[in-house]
């Protein structure tokens, strides 16, 4: 598998398996997703994200050119404060995999391409949140040393 950077032009390579991983979070979460965003809102959504020049989407794609899963993620700059050391972190907003290539090391192998990428850089904190129900999400992570330091909770009327 080879790694490429995804580019606002190129956001439509993303859009089924963002439409998967959407689809996970609504049968979830139904009050908190909108069901069923076409294909064309998905990819100006990604397209317009992917302009902002600290957000980054990286692909693994196959040999015959398939993506097989994507990554994105931006470097968040965190100001000091009197209760909170400053830092500059990668903040790891999106990764899936396509259902054929899952279990087969793709989502590892992303996240070590980001994780060489920022270090290049000099940032030292890798930083994500997923939700409770993906389970999938919080394995990965954990396997790759990310553990949980702040949990979140809403409540919704």
């Amino acid at each position: 598998m080879k790694f490429v950077t995804i580019t606002p032009e190129d956001a439509h390579r993303l859009v089924p398996l963002l439409q998967d991983l959407h689809a996970l979070h609504v049968s979830h979460q139904p009050q908190r997703y909108p069901a069923n965003p076409t294909a064309e809102a998905l990819q100006a959504w990604l397209a317009d994200w992917l302009s902002d020049e600290t957000i980054t989407a990286r692909a693994a794609v196959s040999p015959q050119g398939t993506v097989m899963g994507y990554i994105i993620y931006g470097i968040e700059e965190r100001t000091a404060l009197p209760v909170r050391i400053g830092e500059t972190r990668a903040m790891l907003h999106h990764i899936a995999v396509a259902e054929s290539w899952q279990r087969m090391g793709v989502g590892a192998a992303l996240i070590n391409d980001m994780k060489a990428r920022v270090t290049a850089d000099g940032i030292k904190v890798i930083a994500t949140t997923y939700a409770p129900f993906n389970t999938a999400s919080a394995a990965l992570m954990t396997r790759m040393g990310m553990e949980p330091v702040v949990t979140m909770a809403e409540w919704r009327a």
